[in-house]
């Protein structure tokens, strides 16, 4: 018995993820003529609720939300979102919603929150609450738009450290999960963001067809996640050594499952990109959390070379009673490749690749359970 199936035995080190041989086809796209219980129009010249051609409209997708059914039902709760930028900072809360964009170039949720943001309570808003959209229902489903957080990196990174404006905690999340969400699947959505862009978080995801884009941590928190032929853009910063990362996964050890990438593109966002600059992933321990053990595994995916020999990076955490600042070596979290290929597929000691025999025993289907998206 190999190490790795010996660890899978004894439930030491909690389990990697692989992809089954033959992912799911791609969910069609809805039908002009499929039946929505909502309209979300910004330009709608009627009142708010008021019928257009026998479906009610709304200005804005908060008031859409509002009028959905607050009890678990059957069918979905379908929103058709025609094109135009909201900018909304959204929870979606009553079950089984569906939101459907008329493009997804040309419907574009917005907001522009960062962790340095005051809330309402004159206190930073964080990380958690920097976000554009929150799902805090279980099926919600999203196609064919954007999420964005659209705080402008770039420019605060390149104001003087004098400058009073500056902010210095920058994660702005474009879409988490929280407690009460489950089974939710995007196909075709765009995440837009740069530190901390997709916070999956809570219960089951489903990604396919998707683009992600960031530089630090985009993708990270401790729910499970399958990216099905995705792609991910990782963001310049201009340095020379280190672009970023793009996953920081938070797994529990209880949780044999976490990021699963299958057949998807690690591309960076522009061809001067530094080659060997950014890391497939770190593990995050929040607060310094023990029984964290992040898991993050790629399959069959291309890799551009902004990936590169060093594959993985060590991540630290301060004790949130002790104060203590730990730190976490990429070797004692489950992060690994099996099948990648493209000028970053580079072979290194520290990035493990699974055996043909370990690879078998994981699938999509396993990674989530008995929902079928």
């Amino acid at each position: 018995m190999s190490a790795f199936a010996d660890r899978r035995a004894t439930r030491v080190v909690a389990l990697a993820l692989v992809a089954c041989a033959a992912p799911p086809a791609p969910p069609a796209a809805p039908s002009p003529a499929a039946p929505f219980a909502a309209v979300v129009d910004a330009h709608a010249a009627t009142p708010d609720g008021a019928p257009v051609a026998g479906v009610p409209t709304f200005h804005s997708l908060g008031a859409a939300l509002a009028a959905a059914p607050t009890v678990p039902h059957d069918a979905p709760w379908r929103v058709l979102v025609r094109r135009g930028h909201y900018d909304e900072k959204l929870t979606v809360d009553r079950p089984n919603v569906t939101l459907v964009g008329e493009s997804e170039y040309g419907v574009v949720v917005t907001h522009a929150d960062v962790a340095d943001t005051p809330g309402p309570d004159g206190h930073p808003l964080g990380t958690r609450g920097s976000w554009t959209m929150r799902i805090a229902a279980p099926d919600f489903r999203a196609e064919s738009l954007t999420v964005e957080n659209a705080f402008d990196y770039p420019a605060n990174a390149a104001k003087p450290d004098s400058d009073p404006t500056k902010l210095h905690n920058t994660q702005a999340v474009a879409l988490m999960t929280v407690t009460g969400s489950d089974r939710a699947a995007f196909v075709r959505v765009r995440f837009l963001g740069y530190q901390d862009t997709l916070f999956p978080n809570v219960g089951r995801h489903y990604f396919r067809d998707c683009y992600v884009a960031g530089h630090v941590d985009f993708i990270f928190g401790a729910g499970r996640a399958v990216f099905d032929h995705c792609t991910i853009v990782s963001r310049d910063r201009g340095d020379t050594v280190n672009n970023g990362y793009v996953t920081a996964p938070s797994t529990p050890a209880t949780e044999p499952y976490g990021f699963l990438f299958v057949d998807s593109r690690l591309l960076k966002e522009r061809p001067r990109m530094a080659r060997n600059s950014v890391a497939l992933g770190r593990p995050w321990h929040p607060g310094a959390d023990p029984l964290a053990n992040g898991s993050a595994v790629f399959i069959r995916c291309w890799m551009d070379d902004h990936i590169g020999a060093r594959g993985w990076d060590r991540m630290s955490s301060v004790d949130s009673v002790t104060k203590i600042r730990h730190w976490y070596e990429p070797e004692g979290a489950r992060f690994y490749e099996y099948g990648s290929t493209g000028p970053g597929a580079v072979k290194s000691p520290r990035r493990r690749v699974l055996s043909d025999s370990d690879a078998q025993y994981y699938t999509i289907a396993n990674v989530l359970g008995d929902w079928r998206p």
